[in-house]
């Protein structure tokens, strides 16, 4: 199939929410949520960064921001969004590389990138999207390279399960991630923190391409 013919859940869910969706995330703790990956994910001077999923821009314009002498990449399926992250970033004053693709053919040379980054997305793909996704993230990686993700878990508190049953039921990553990283070739791969947003509860995880 055809890269432009393949389907995608677009970055609120529905296309005509995307108008919507940078007030909504905010809203729903979002934003500091992807600030918190960057920070953990400790990107040293100079790195080529790579966001699958990048959406409407919110994480790679913070990227490039907090780091200015990286080179920062943002990949989606979605014109409009990355239509939308355009003009966050001309707004930012800041340089980042758009790029229009899918997670499972990155159309990247391999060992690429020292940070991939994935903030909201991987829980929308399907299982065999997961697996591929995860052994192209590898093969962009430089050695030593490392995969930072932030996502929907299930919950581990009576009101945060109730509202992630309401939600993200049956759509959360924390039970299959770390295997399917082992799987891909990942090592050191854990969950590293864990939170929740008005949404539903998170887990923050990395893995590092050895």
């Amino acid at each position: 199939m055809d890269q432009s013919e393949r389907s995608y859940i677009p970055a609120a869910g529905q296309h005509w929410m995307l108008p919507l969706y940078d007030s909504f995330v905010w809203i729903l703790g979002g934003n500091a949520s992807r600030a918190k990956l960057v920070e953990q994910a400790a990107t040293p001077p100079g790195a080529r960064v790579l966001e699958i999923g990048c959406g409407t821009g919110s994480l790679v314009v913070v990227l490039k921001t907090r780091h200015r002498d990286a080179q920062v990449v943002g990949m989606d399926p979605d014109p409009k969004a990355l239509s939308i992250a355009r003009q966050k970033a001309e707004r930012a004053g800041v340089k980042i590389e758009l790029d229009q693709g899918f997670s499972d053919r990155l159309a990247y040379p391999d060992a690429s990138f020292d940070r991939v980054f994935s903030s909201f997305m991987f829980h929308h793909l399907k299982a065999e999207e997961r697996s591929a996704t995860l052994g192209e993230i590898r093969r962009v990686l430089n050695k030593g390279g490392s995969f930072h993700l932030v996502d929907f878990v299930p919950a581990r508190s009576g009101v945060a399960r109730v509202i992630g049953h309401l939600f993200h039921a049956g759509h959360g990553v924390e039970d299959q991630l770390i295997p399917l990283m082992e799987k891909a070739g990942f090592v050191d791969s854990a969950e590293v923190d864990y939170g929740s947003t008005l949404f539903g509860s998170i887990a923050y995880f990395r893995a590092r391409n050895p």
